[in-house]
């Protein structure tokens, strides 16, 4: 079996790459970012403040989360409700932010994401995944792309789903996001040392995949992925 780690700050199109590299090699996708945003999504229908980090901490027993796959289709199971179509949301994004930032979200979570890797051949996408959840993984992408680049990608995604934003407020929220997830104490989305980088800031989503897969077989063999 094989584990991937692919890690990089918001907007990079981290999910939609590991998706079609999990497809193009049979094995299991996991997004990460969905458990955290689906903890984010529990929090905020409850109305605490993403800030209020003892309330957030005294939910994590009434939270039971888990990872269907289906045909390679990962849905998030928020106790017994398929949230998936729900936590895309630009606010959603900002509470996965800041739940997860919280020590004791993180360790929540983790054995959840150790075990899926034990089990399966994965690539799984994150903030942390090659310096903390996967630590010995065989292949960690780190990938980048402008703040710009991601700006105008997910501000076209929003208006596509029929939200009401701006690029300028988009492009905030990601500058935002990005200092707040680089410089955090616990598991900043910093680079493993042995990342291999990929910049994708003029690259298409078919460019994307195909230089990740470059760097993937350059790692191991096509026999290793099973």
């Amino acid at each position: 079996m094989i584990k991937i780690a692919l890690d990089g700050p918001s907007g990079a199109g981290k999910s939609t790459v590991a998706k079609a590299v999990a497809k193009r090699l049979s094995i299991v996708y996991v997004d990460t970012g969905a458990l955290y945003r689906s903890i984010g999504l529990f929090i905020k229908r409850l109305g605490i403040d993403k800030s209020d980090k003892e309330s957030i901490i005294s939910q994590l027993k009434n939270i039971e989360l888990s990872l269907q796959f289906k045909e390679g289709v990962q849905s998030v199971i928020l106790n017994g409700e398929d949230v998936s179509g729900l936590i895309r949301t630009g606010e959603i994004a900002m509470y996965a932010s800041a739940v997860s930032a919280i020590p004791e979200v993180r360790a929540f979570l983790l054995d959840t994401q150790r075990d899926i890797a034990h089990k399966n051949s994965v690539i799984m996408d994150g903030r942390d995944i090659g310096t903390v959840i996967l630590p010995d993984a065989e292949v960690k992408i780190f990938m980048i792309a402008s703040p710009e680049a991601r700006a105008k990608r997910r501000y076209l995604e929003l208006i596509e789903k029929g939200e009401g934003c701006t690029y300028e407020g988009v492009l905030a929220d990601i500058i935002e996001r990005d200092k707040n997830d680089s410089t955090r104490a616990v598991a900043p989305a910093i680079p493993a040392e042995d990342a291999i980088f990929l910049d994708n800031s003029d690259l298409d989503i078919e460019g994307t995949v195909n230089k990740a897969l470059e760097i993937i077989f350059s790692k191991v063999g096509a026999e290793d992925i099973k």
